[in-house]
């Protein structure tokens, strides 16, 4: 297995995300490209110490974007939605 580190990059704070608070305890990283489902499941247990019940990935495109005069695009990148199990619970601001 590749280091934690390279396989998550940060956690993915957004509305979306924290929206609905009654259903499930989900999660979402950016993570690395190259990384698959089991590598991210296993990271994520052994790096916050929570059972992970289900990984979901999506490949983000780039956006084009304007630089000056010419037009350039953003990389794409990779999310995963990280479902813990029941009673699991994952908080990154320690409120």
């Amino acid at each position: 297995m590749k280091p934690l580190h390279q396989i998550i990059k940060k956690p993915l704070v957004t509305e979306k995300v924290y929206s609905d608070a009654d259903g499930p305890q989900v999660v979402a990283f950016e993570v690395a490209p190259s990384a698959n489902k089991i590598e991210i499941k296993q990271a994520v247990e052994s790096a916050f110490a929570v059972k992970v019940a289900r990984v979901n990935t999506v490949l983000v495109a780039g956006k084009i974007k304007r630089v000056g005069r010419r037009f350039g695009k953003r990389s794409n990148w990779k999310k995963a939605y990280v479902t813990l199990a029941e009673g699991g619970k994952l908080d990154f601001f320690g409120v």
